[in-house]
This record gives structure tokens, C-alpha cells and sequence, in this order.
């Protein structure tokens, strides 16, 4: 099953009298509504006692949806053990770092390597692809919901600490070789054997980074392990349906590439004005200015970042209808933004937009989560936003997503690294690779995402690599044949895969590739930027001292004339963190010399330009002229004068 530019809903038919089923499956249809996702937080009600399966329900609620036309994504109902369950084996609940249960009452209270829990997953899923796997009207299946969500990727649990010294043994070989790889000779620190290791818990100064850097890896597999459990039962027992997970935004504690290579569609539930609230360090002016829209760059990079996952299909498994519950602040989108974000994800590739959810609850912890139905029945906001998109979809025969001219790679061990040891307070790995892509798009660049063992970057004019934590031989050799302009830095190649110092100093290139070494770092507060000589801009938070090579040549210097930027043939290093003015300079000449076609956009417009489609989205509040910033052609949707909260897409 493919699906191209369609609507879904999330729905709980558990939640409503079984005779509002029919009527509500008719309106989502007469809605333009195509899939539907039920099912994913259904356990106690599929198994209200162990053994004792309670399928009848559901299998009633599947065939009201078909006999609708709906097409059914089965969720299987793992994130939220019953409490049957978790009372007969109490241990398998996550500990948190201090010790602390984190127990029932919510969702998501289950540790990944508790294998008694591993086991009834296996078992209910079993048990539901078996009866579903081959219903007509199941075209897909999400696994589990919302890994990670709620900082529940990483327990200190009695199972984690025995996974992890299996996880350790198997990675070493003997204790020997992890003593000396963690530097375990330092404040002696030596263990005698794997059964005497143990989680890098709470400790009167800083843990061992090599120590933490391995439990971060043993956690993110072990997510990976879970994912692939379930998959591999419904592969089995559900032969041809795509198998599907909803990442969250900015949730970097595991590897979402390993366990996207184990799906057919990654997908992503995708909260705009929560994310703005809590998950950016942007100041309070920022915030108010897009508290009803949303960042301008925090969904598309999601989007892109998302399509990278799992090989260029995904979805929006959940779409923000109104005011959310979650964050300390829940305004309501501006009027014509749900549509906006709608039409910004099918921009950047996404096969289905699904909204959550069809209504509003009047109970329990999400009553106050807007859906496009009120508690009443009535319809809510997002409802004409649904209507709106699915008549826009129907008339318009757009192109598939193509290649972007430029590529970012993104490593999730380096935000683990730096979180490890960030040596200076806002040294954040997601903020720097997102300062980039921000910058990126300021120009009017589309960006493609790509993982740290890349082996062929031979479609990109141009790729960047901020912050990478280690290199790996993969990618080194692509870049030794790549011909286009490449961008590194800052700390790229600072370490080693077992968190030391190389041996030959970053960035830990060889010499035909760059020749430049860093001598030294600091780390710098936000009130204390380096400025950059004969121009605007400024490294702030952390700086690098360069000693460039023969063969490599100063590009950019700072005022007390350390060099900045360094170039030899197509790479470029970049010593220290820009800021906006320094980064868009630098993008802007690096561009010019890549052939790239460069805009310059103003915060509230942005754009995708996919092959001779050009998407432009207004997310500020006047009007904007399209034209004015070089955007013309046949507009399919839209006009040149594009009002806030406007979508245009342009044919060229």
C-alpha cells in the first residue's frame, strides 16, 4: 500500500458508545478523511485479564470503518500495559536515574529491557496480527507509540544493569579491553570483570563520558531490539501492510535511523505550538511573535529529518486541530495555520497528514487536547481545516518529492556525546545542527538529511556536518571522492568512538582531505562572542584555535586574527559556533560558489522548492509579496500577495 497526499484521523472507538461508530465513520469520510489509527492504547480492553482476549470489539469497530471506505492503521498496544500485568511483575517498570519507579497511572511505564514484558508484547501482538493481519481493511500497523516520550528511553533498572553487562561483554570481548577503551586507569576506575560494572548512575562529580556514551548506545539498541520484536511478528502474520512508528520532535535518546531501517514509513506527531513553547532556546519576543504559528523551521525540519529515517516515506501520524494540553502554555493556532501545516508536510514528502484526534475526550489526562470534534460532536476548527485540505488534494496533481540540492548529516551519537560532556553549558547538538538548517533555509534552500555512515554523497551540490562526535571510515571515504563544496565543524571529529582525544588531534581528518588542526577549545558565555574582522558576526559559545597547513587557506578570521573558517580544495572547516549574521555569510558565499539559487527570505516566509514546484508558506502577520523576494511563475494554489497564514504553490 501506497498512499499519496491523503488525510487521517486518529480515533478511539473504546472510547465512545459502540452506536456513534457508523455515524462517526460517515463524517470522516464525508470529510475527505482516507486512514484511520485506532487501537494503540487498547490493551486493558483487548485483555481486560491475562488470556482472557477480547477481540470482538474491535474487530466490530474495523468493520464499521471499512464499511465507511476507511482504510485502518492497527496500533499495537504496547506503550500502555495493563495493570494485570504490570502487578505480576512489578519490576518490569523504569527506574529513573535517581532511583525512583516511574510507575502506573499514565503510559509508557514499562522498561525495554525487562524481557518477561518483552515476551507479552510478542504475545499480544501475535494475537492481534493474527486476527487482523490479513482484514481487508487494515493497510498498516504503528508499533508501539511515541518511543522515548516522556524521557522513558533510558532506565537504571535490575534488567537494564543485566542487559547492559551482556551488551558490554559481547561489545569487548573481556574486561581488559573496556578498562582501557573507557580510561578506566583515570581516578581508578577499573573494574574487574563485566558483573562489576554498573549503570552510570548518580556519582559526586562527573560520570565517566565513555561509561555514559556505551549506556546511551545499549539503551538506543535496546529500543531498536523492542521495535524489531513486533515487526518481525507482523511481517510474518500481516504480509504487504506497512509497518509504521510516530517519532516525537526533538527526541534524541535513541537512533531513529536503526530503527526506521526496520520500518516501511517513519512517521512523526507533529505539535507546532507545544514544541515552540518548550523544545527551542529562541527568547520570549521570538516566542510571542509565532506563538500561534509555530517555529518557521521546527516542523520542516522534523519533516526532513523524519523522511531520512526510513528511506524517504513517511507520514504526520498526528497533526495538531487546536489548543494541545502538554506544554506550560496552550494557545490556539491563528486561524488558517492547522491548513498551513497541512500543506507544509505534504511539501516536504508526506504521503498521509493524520490530525489528532477525530474528538476531543471529556476524561482523563487529554481532555483539554483539542480534536475536530468537540466532546459534543459539534465540529471544531480543524475540522474545516480537514474539509479545505481534502478538496485542495483532489484538484491538484503534484509531483513526488525530489532531492535536495544540500544534505546535513545527522548522527544521534553525537547528541549523545555532547550531552555527555558538553564543556560548556549550551553546547547542544541538536540547537547547532538546527542553527544550520535554519540558516539553510533562510535562503530559500531545501535540505535533505543524511545518517553519519553515508557512503555516497555524490547527488548533493553541497552537504554539511556540524558537531559530528566521531567519524566513521564510511563516511571518510565518501568524502574523499565527493566533488561538491562540503562545510564541517564545530567539533567535528573531536573524538574518538571511545570518547578520548585522537591521537593526530581534531578534526581527525587526513591531510588530503583537510589539513588543519585544532590546538585548543573554549567554551564561551552567551554575553561573550568573538567578533569577526571586516564584518558583521560572531562565534558564540564555543570557540576552536586553528592551525591550518600548508595547503589550507584562511577564509574567514576573528579580530584578534585566529582563524575561522579554512578551506583546502572543497572542504571547509568552520572553528566555533556562528551566529545568524557570520552562518548567513558564510552559507551565502559557500552557496554562490556551489551554483546554488539562493533567496533571501524573511523570518516569516518559507519555501520548498522541489524540482519546478516552489511551496511558500506565510507565517507571519501581514501580507507578503511573493514576487518581491524572486518567487514567480503559475500558481496552482494560492497568489503573488500571500496572506498570513497563506500556502502558494508555484509551478515554474
Amino acid at each position: 500500500m501506497t498512499a499519496t497526499r491523503a488525510l487521517g484521523v486518529c480515533y478511539y472507538p473504546e472510547h465512545w458508545p459502540e452506536a456513534m461508530w457508523p455515524e462517526d465513520a460517515r463524517r470522516m469520510t464525508d470529510m475527505g478523511i482516507a486512514f484511520v489509527r485506532i487501537g494503540e492504547f487498547a490493551w486493558s480492553r483487548l485483555e481486560p485479564a491475562r488470556g482472557r482476549l477480547e477481540f470482538d470489539w474491535l474487530e466490530r469497530a474495523i468493520d464499521t470503518l471499512h464499511d465507511a471506505g476507511l482504510k485502518v492503521v492497527l496500533g499495537t498496544p504496547t506503550a500502555t500495559p495493563p495493570k494485570w500485568l504490570v502487578d505480576e511483575m512489578p519490576e518490569m517498570l523504569p527506574i529513573d536515574v535517581e532511583g525512583h519507579a516511574r510507575g502506573f497511572g499514565s503510559r509508557r511505564h514499562c522498561c525495554f529491557s525487562h524481557e518477561g514484558y518483552q515476551r507479552e508484547c510478542v504475545r499480544i501482538v501475535t494475537a492481534l496480527a493474527e486476527r487482523f493481519g490479513t482484514h481487508d481493511a487494515v493497510v498498516g500497523w504503528q508499533i508501539d507509540n511515541e518511543y522515548a516520550c516522556h524521557d522513558t528511553a533510558r532506565s537504571w533498572s535490575a534488567p537494564a544493569l543485566q542487559g547492559f553487562r551482556l551488551w558490554l561483554a559481547e561489545k569487548y570481548g573481556n574486561i581488559d579491553r573496556l578498562n582501557f577503551a573507557w580510561g578506566n586507569v583515570f581516578w581508578s576506575m577499573d573494574y574487574p570483570d563485566f558483573h562489576s560494572v554498573e549503570l552510570p548512575g548518580l556519582t559526586p562529580s562527573e560520570h565517566n563520558p565513555a561509561h555514559r556514551m556505551d549506556f546511551y548506545r545499549y539503551s538506543s539498541d535496546q529500543i531498536a531490539r523492542f521495535n524489531r520484536l513486533q515487526v518481525d511478528v507482523v511481517r510474518q502474520l500481516s504480509p504487504g501492510r506497512d509497518v509504521i512508528h510516530n517519532f516525537m520532535g526533538r527526541t534524541l535518546t535513541f537512533d531513529h535511523f536503526k530503527v526506521g531501517s526496520d520500518l516501511d514509513i517513519s512517521s512523526w506527531d507533529c505539535y507546532p505550538l507545544g514544541f515552540l513553547e518548550d523544545r527551542l532556546e529562541v527568547d520570549d519576543a521570538w516566542r510571542q511573535r509565532f506563538m500561534r504559528t509555530g517555529d518557521p523551521d521546527l516542523q520542516a525540519f522534523h519533516h526532513d529529518l523524519y523522511r531520512a529515517t526510513s528511506k524517504g516515506r513517511w507520514w504526520v501520524m498526528e497533526l495538531q486541530p487546536g489548543p494541545v494540553n502538554w506544554a506550560d502554555h496552550n494557545p490556539a493556532p491563528r486561524d488558517g495555520m492547522i491548513r498551513l501545516w497541512s500543506w507544509e508536510a505534504f511539501a516536504h514528502g508526506a504521503e498521509v497528514v493524520s490530525y489528532f484526534r477525530w474528538r476531543q475526550a471529556p476524561f482523563a489526562q487529554e481532555q483539554m487536547h483539542a480534536g475536530l470534534l468537540r466532546p459534543d460532536s459539534v465540529e471544531a476548527d480543524g475540522a474545516d481545516a480537514a474539509k479545505t485540505m481534502s478538496e485542495e488534494l483532489a484538484r491538484l496533481d503534484l509531483p513526488p518529492t525530489e532531492t535536495a540540492p544540500v544534505a546535513i548529516i545527522f548522527d544521534y551519537a553525537s547528541s549523545w556525546a555532547w550531552e555527555t560532556q558538553p564543556q560548556g553549558r549550551e553546547f547542544d547538538y541538536f540547537r547547532l545542527i538546527f542553527d544550520f538548517y535554519r540558516g539553510l533555509r533562510a535562503r530559500g534552500l531545501s535540505v535533505d538529511f543524511l545518517p553519519p555512515d553515508t557512503s555516497d554523497l555524490s547527488a548533493y551540490q553541497m552537504v554539511i556536518i556540524p558537531g559530528l562526535f566521531a567519524w566513521n571510515e564510511t563516511l571518510v571515504t565518501a568524502l574523499r571522492s565527493y566533488t561538491g563544496l562540503v562545510l564541517a565543524g564545530p567539533r567535528t571529529g573531536s573524538k574518538t568512538s571511545s570518547f578520548s582525544i585522537p591521537e593526530t588531534m581534531p578534526p581527525d581528518l587526513p591531510a588530503p582531505i583537510i589539513d588543519v588542526t585544532v590546538s585548543q577549545v573554549e567554551s564561551l558565555p552567551a554575553n561573550c562572542p568573538v567578533p569577526i574582522a571586516g564584518a558583521d558576526g560572531t562565534l558564540k559559545f564555543w570557540r576552536e584555535f586553528l592551525e591550518p597547513g600548508a595547503d589550507c587557506n584562511v577564509v574567514v578570521e576573528s579580530q584578534d586574527g585566529q582563524p575561522v573558517l579554512v578551506r583546502q580544495g572543497n572542504f571547509h572547516y568552520l572553528g566555533g559556533w556562528p551566529d545568524s549574521a557570520l552562518l548567513a555569510r558564510i552559507i551565502n558565499d559557500l552557496g554562490q560558489q556551489a551554483g546554488l539559487s539562493l533567496l533571501a527570505l524573511p523570518d516569516e516566509l518559507r519555501v520548498r522548492r522541489d524540482g519546478a514546484v516552489t511551496y511558500a508558506f506565510n507565517y507571519g502577520e501581514r501580507a507578503i509579496d511573493l514576487e518581491t523576494v524572486g518567487l514567480s511563475g503559475t500558481y496552482l494554489l494560492g497568489e503573488s500577495t500571500l496572506k498570513p497564514s497563506g500556502v502558494a504553490i508555484i509551478e515554474a
